[in-house]
């Protein structure tokens, strides 16, 4: 892999500079918090604008709405933004980051042209309808059913941990459609829309305070059989394309925002006195050097997911391993800079130092990562 930038790439990262410095002043303040509602139309209206500048899904390919960026022109807009103090995607995470690459890569020509298009517009909402109440890290346990009837699946179950579920207008959603078959081979992906009949959201309130999570209850929700990606059956296989974008590629913007809070925690233990502490100096040197072998990592899986028709590999689960467990130790160091202030929990430290606490468990929690790592990248026997 090629780390250098060529001339092209360079006039994209000066065009992108200039762009973002004329448009964010512009922008109105942030929602509060718990207004959800505020918070989609905002997240929404940056999408729009994005979408209106050319740089909406800039890394999908040209077939499903997006530029054909490079990988490399995909890190340098993440860069730039986060820099810059751009909006991340908020509320169109999981439409963004994974339900769409996962149509994208998956569906249909005309499931491409129903869905993508109002993603990158800002115009349409996801949320995943995965984890159960028992089936968390053991997915395929799950047991939410759906049962043909037609040109339908009459779904029934629930659903935990969805993000976004209060202001969704789709769910990607896992079903078992073969009661009878092993457990990896009756799953079925379907798209279902959040305002069908039957569907009861109740919000999850988080250690941090927020809602951003919720159950899920499905009583008799009737799904066209044409929202389903994939063939019956083979939702497994689908959604180990879904879990290799998360895991990915998904949580790239968030290494380069983890550098930025770093180099302010450095900048207030010079100011504070506490840089003189040779100990939280060789700290925060080993926490520089883990998110900068973090960025050179994720530009590895970047590049080999372009390599590999758009879908990242397995490398994915080392990167989420390390990065989950690296961005704890950031805010733990934080505590240690900041002392009494990090128990404020007005605080954005403290709010982001409890959030950190769940990374290792999104998206597969680092148990599961290692099984993954040990089994699919070592080649050592599954364990019994």
């Amino acid at each position: 892999m090629d780390l250098s930038y060529t001339p092209e790439e360079e006039e994209f990262r000066a065009r992108l500079r200039e762009w973002l410095a004329k448009v964010l002043p512009g922008l109105p303040p942030k929602p509060s918090p718990d207004d959800w509602p505020g918070r989609r139309a905002y997240d929404l209206g940056w999408q729009r604008m994005l979408y209106d500048a050319g740089y909406a899904g800039l890394h999908w390919p040209a077939d499903a709405g997006g530029r054909g960026a490079t990988p490399t022109q995909h890190l340098i807009f993440l860069e730039e933004t986060e820099k810059a103090g751009a909006p991340y995607v908020g509320a169109n995470f999981v439409g963004l980051l994974h339900a769409g690459p996962t149509i994208a890569a998956e569906g249909s020509a005309g499931q491409r042209a129903r869905w993508l298009p109002p993603v990158l517009r800002g115009e349409e909402v996801w949320c995943q309808g995965f984890s159960e109440p028992d089936a968390g890290s053991d997915l395929a346990a799950l047991r939410t059913r759906a049962r043909r009837d037609g040109d339908d699946y009459v779904v029934s179950g629930s659903k935990i941990w969805t993000s976004h579920a209060e202001v969704a207008d789709w769910c990607e959603l896992l079903v078992r459609t073969d009661a009878k078959a092993p457990k990896h081979r009756g799953i079925s992906w379907l798209a279902m829309p959040m305002d069908a009949p039957g569907i009861t959201v109740r919000p999850l309130r988080t250690l941090a305070g927020s809602t951003e999570f919720a159950e899920v209850f499905l009583d008799e929700v009737r799904v066209p059989v044409a929202n389903r990606v994939g063939e019956e059956n083979d939702g497994w296989r689908v959604t180990m394309v879904t879990l290799s974008f998360e895991r990915g590629t998904a949580f790239v913007g968030e290494v380069v925002a983890c550098r930025r809070v770093l180099g302010e925690l450095a900048r207030e233990a010079r100011k504070t006195g506490r840089w003189d502490d040779a100990v939280l100096r060789r700290r925060l040197g080993r926490l520089n050097a883990e998110f900068r072998a973090l960025w050179r990592l994720t530009q590895w899986n970047v590049s080999e997911s372009e390599r590999s028709g758009g879908v990242p590999g397995v490398g994915g689960s080392v990167f989420k391993l390390r990065y989950s467990r690296a961005r704890q130790d950031l805010y733990d160091a934080a505590a240690d800079v900041l002392g009494p202030e990090a128990l404020d929990l007005d605080s954005r430290w403290t709010l982001d130092r409890l959030s950190s606490l769940s990374y290792t468990i999104a998206a597969g929690t680092s148990q599961i990562q290692r099984n993954i790592v040990a089994e699919r990248i070592l080649g050592l026997p599954k364990g019994r």
